[in-house]
């Protein structure tokens, strides 16, 4: 090598750390004045936001949120108040952790804060947020909100489909007794069955038939599809909060988010062009078939791809959640387990299964439920709003396209609402002045279910799921735990997604507790 040569290889060397070394430096610089603005920004605002802990440049307060974020932001609003102040990256958020808050934002102010912000998983799960849970306020999401009341989740319309619901519940009972016919002291999985179940039956309602694991999702069934969508719902995504980081994926979400979906849209494909297949030999009509007839009306084919996704995924991820937290609290109470299948026992009988019409006279099983879902709201961080206009709240200013986060999941255990609030106790619902207090969003020291514009629809169908297949469970079967477990140390540990489900399965051995007679068959529904 001659001379030039090595001169020109040297030139080139530092002309390379040169260019990256400017690179580093804009790089900072903009970090800095990206800093500089925001800091700017709140300082002038900082007398009118509710009150907050002090937060570090960039990051903001996301470093404080920790793998149970519902968990770390109840302990944060005891230190700083019910009404919160906190920057998420660069987007400002306020954490609302009581009833009296909830009913000013969700209520109140129901008409400035009825919007979504735009968000990544919104995007890549649900064909750029045309779905009912993140198409933000306007036309669009109250005519699919309207349609999806109308022709699925209305009270006559769930009466129309009681019989599937019984069908699929009674199934699931002698699956079961088949268990322990076979196995003497059999080891139930009682999440499995629980989310099984629910899928089943939002399926036929919903989409006409039951599916297989098989046939869904390229072979990896329900289970681990919906898991992993409770998961994506509901992470903090940093792409979301610092958006100049969007592009690096950071935690791979967007990856997972990219990968899951596409396995979703091959199911959901596979499931409209059968139901165009046998459009004409169909004798009725389910809500796929609803939202093909209106293609013509804004409706298209990826717009009812992400309704359905909606419909699935929330209609059994909810339910099946809250059912497993209601028989883990059971199972550590067994008096509590005794009093409501006395109460079943009573209202039902021992000579048939229990039917839906049973429930509204089962004042405490109805009560179990809404403990569980005190202690174990079906989302603990209601899905985001967004404030469409700038607002005072309490005397507090908050701008427009401030980020709000509900906690239903503080709201349920707030002393100040609750007695003994980190208990459970069934009877406050039954035998104390919280026996009036309901789930359906106008008390708002109980919204599993949200509340206002954006509040969840599928609430009543929710609700009965969860009633009905408990007192199916506990009427028909007695329940106790495998003897190397005793009640009061059986694993509660929670994960963190749309719902909370158990971070464990919960194991349970079930016996017969009816005759054989009073069982029937699994397609006997007890209706005739």
């Amino acid at each position: 090598m001659d001379f030039l040569e090595v001169v020109s290889e040297a030139a080139n060397a530092v002309q390379n750390r040169l260019a990256a070394a400017a690179i580093c430096i804009t790089v900072l610089l903009s970090t800095l004045i990206l800093f500089m603005k925001i800091h700017r920004i709140n300082n002038r605002s900082a007398e009118k936001l509710p009150p907050g802990p002090p937060g570090l440049p960039i990051i903001g307060h996301l470093h404080m949120l920790g793998k149970l974020p519902h968990r770390k932001l109840c302990l944060l609003s005891r230190r700083y108040g019910p009404l919160m102040s906190l920057r998420l990256g660069s987007v400002p958020t306020v954490i609302v952790s009581s009833a009296e808050m909830a009913q000013q934002f969700l209520k109140n102010h129901d008409h400035v804060f009825s919007s979504r912000p735009t968000v990544r998983c919104g995007k890549n799960l649900f064909y750029n947020s045309v779905d009912m849970i993140f198409s933000p306020y306007g036309q669009y999401w109250k005519q699919v909100r309207r349609i999806s009341v109308s022709e699925l989740l209305s009270t006559k319309n769930l009466e129309a489909l009681r019989f599937q619901r019984e069908e699929e519940v009674s199934v699931m009972i002698h699956s079961l007794l088949e268990k322990c016919a076979r196995v003497s002291n059999p080891v139930v999985d009682v999440s499995k069955t629980v989310l099984a179940v629910a899928v089943d039956i939002i399926c036929r309602m919903a989409f006409g038939r039951k599916y297989s694991d098989e046939e869904a999702y390229d072979n990896r069934g329900f289970e681990e599809m919906i898991k992993e969508f409770g998961f994506l719902l509901g992470a903090f995504d940093i792409g979301d909060f610092i958006p100049y980081l969007g592009w690096m994926d950071l935690q791979g979400l967007g990856r997972r988010q990219k990968a899951i979906s596409r396995t979703a849209d091959a199911f959901y494909e596979k499931l409209i062009e059968e139901h165009l297949a046998q459009k004409d030999v169909r004798e009725t009509r389910d809500f796929v078939d609803v939202l093909l007839a209106l293609s013509e009306h804004n409706i298209r084919r990826d717009n009812i791809k992400a309704i359905l996704i909606d419909m699935l995924h929330a209609g059994s991820d909810a339910p099946s959640t809250a059912l497993e937290w209601a028989m883990s609290e059971l199972l550590r109470r067994p008096l509590v387990m005794t009093k409501a299948q006395e109460e079943l026992e009573k209202v039902v009988g021992l000579n048939r299964k229990v039917r839906e019409s049973d429930l509204p006279h089962l004042p405490y099983l109805q009560a179990v439920v809404k403990e569980t879902l005190r202690l174990y709201p079906s989302a603990p961080l209601l899905a985001p709003h967004e404030s469409m206009e700038s607002c005072t709240v309490c005397d507090y200013e908050i701008p427009a396209r401030t980020r709000v986060i509900v906690n239903a999941w503080a709201i349920g255990r707030d002393p100040k609402s609750w007695e003994d609030a980190e208990e459970f106790k069934p009877e406050r619902f039954t035998e104390s002045p919280s026996s009036c207090v309901d789930v359906r969003g106008q008390d708002f020291e109980l919204i599993p279910f949200g509340s206002g514009r954006r509040g969840c629809p599928g609430m009543q169908l929710g609700m009965v799921i969860v009633e009905f297949v408990l007192a199916q469970l506990l009427h028909c079967l007695d329940w106790r735990l495998p003897a190397e477990i005793q009640g009061r140390d059986l694993d509660m540990t929670e994960n963190f997604g749309l719902a909370i489900p158990r971070a464990v399965p919960l194991l349970a051995i079930p016996t017969p507790r009816l005759a054989a007679e009073a069982l029937g068959s699994s397609q006997d529904q007890g209706i005739k």
